[in-house]
């Protein structure tokens, strides 16, 4: 571990960082992104964190076992959007037209659906970097989910903007445009 601290630290002070330098970073349990060309880390989430990401990942599968519209995959999981573009969403759906962006090391191009989590450390970027990036990249929906406030955003993208779909809070069904037919209550997202 020693020896590649040097590495981060070069690493997070270079600008314009490679996908190829990105995976010369540890794994050290920290969450390590590219946005613009600079090197994101976050700590690695928190319980309520975790619980919210298996809620959801379990009920997307559940209804993708049964209306096979494509594949979900959970963090840890790159997902490059170009060189200077490489995040790790905590929940990535893609759909059947679009499974040639899978391969064997990670997604490379847009997925129909990204959900963020957040985290006190990640909430700027997931709101304001991520969401721009997200659009930018034409992911066609993007939701924010916030576990402090038990909240979900629903964006969805039309002529390469996103905009509002839903706002949950507390009560109120999640729905999806990407995933026709989903449905599920928001309050199993935050059942610990």
């Amino acid at each position: 571990m020693a020896i590649l601290e040097p590495v981060v630290d070069y690493l997070s002070k270079k600008r314009d960082l490679t996908y190829w330098e990105y995976t010369l970073l540890p794994n050290d349990g920290n969450r390590y992104e590219i946005l613009e060309g600079e090197l994101q880390m976050t700590p690695s989430p928190k319980t309520k964190h975790q619980v919210v990401s298996r809620n959801l990942l379990v009920e997307i599968f559940l209804f993708l076992k049964k209306n096979k519209i494509g594949k979900v995959f959970g963090a840890p999981y790159d997902v490059i959007l170009s060189q200077d573009n490489v995040v790790e969403p905590d929940i990535i759906f893609i759909s059947n037209d679009n499974l040639e962006i899978i391969t064997e090391d990670n997604v490379q191009g847009s997925p129909d659906l990204l959900i963020e989590i957040l985290s006190p450390s990640s909430q700027d970027n997931d709101r304001n970097k991520k969401k721009v990036i997200y659009e930018t990249y034409g992911v066609k929906e993007y939701w924010i989910v916030d576990p402090d406030l038990e909240a979900v955003d629903v964006y969805f993208l039309k002529d390469g903007k996103f905009y509002l779909n839903q706002h949950l809070e507390k009560q109120g069904e999640l729905l999806s445009s990407v995933l026709k037919e989903f449905r599920m209550n928001i309050k199993m997202c935050f059942v610990m």
